[in-house]
């Protein structure tokens, strides 16, 4: 990979709707040779049984299991922690992640980094993102917005964090759901520099390089 790939990306997913672009964002990542290491909600539990039928077991070990034979990840490339798992490597400055992406986003997750409480892994995680100058990225889903959570979002992103709600573009004909969720993650995965090959690029011929 190029050098300005990141090498080790943390992903979390929340409690909010739009698990599909957590899951498809994990399964890119590992397919690009990232190291992956997965956070996971009590809440998401239930948004992916609801979402996808998806059961996702309340231990890491298991969850991580599932999902590297799901995706064919190398062995050691995914890593899954524990809600209060302050012992992992992520929890600390002196190794963080290469880039987060919490995927997707609630209103409680973002207001918690926005206020910087650390009270689970997953704040946690971001804040050491936050602190040592990380790429961090916030997929929120939610619609309308209200004035808390839009404060939230712009003191989050005068600190440098990108906001990227999932708001799929249509000038491309998506077909499908699976495009439409593609279209979410190719975005992600170009704040964090990752290559891939979703869709096709605005002003690019069909065939040509993405």
């Amino acid at each position: 990979m190029s050098p300005a790939v990141p090498q080790t990306v943390a992903v979390a997913f929340t409690g909010a709707s739009g698990m599909p672009y957590g899951l498809r964002l994990v399964e890119c990542l590992l397919a690009a040779g990232c190291k992956v290491w997965l956070l996971y909600s009590q809440v998401a539990q239930i948004v992916a049984r609801q979402e996808m039928n998806l059961e996702l077991p309340s231990r890491p070990a298991e969850v991580e299991a599932q999902l590297a034979a799901r995706f064919g990840a190398a062995e050691g490339q995914l890593r899954v922690f524990g809600r209060e798992e302050w012992f992992a490597p992520l929890a600390s400055g002196s190794n963080p992640a290469d880039a987060m992406v919490v995927c997707p986003c609630t209103m409680g997750t973002l207001a918690a980094i926005a206020a910087g409480l650390s009270q689970n892994l997953i704040e946690r995680a971001a804040d050491v993102a936050i602190k040592e100058g990380r790429k961090l990225v916030l997929v929120p889903r939610e619609t309308p917005f209200s004035a808390i959570h839009l404060e939230n979002m712009l003191k989050l992103a005068r600190l440098g964090v990108v906001i990227l709600p999932p708001s799929p573009g249509f000038y491309n004909h998506p077909q499908t759901v699976g495009e439409m969720v593609d279209f979410v993650v190719a975005r992600v995965l170009d704040q964090i520099r990752v290559p891939h090959r979703l869709m096709q690029r605005w002003g690019e011929t069909e065939g040509e390089d993405a």
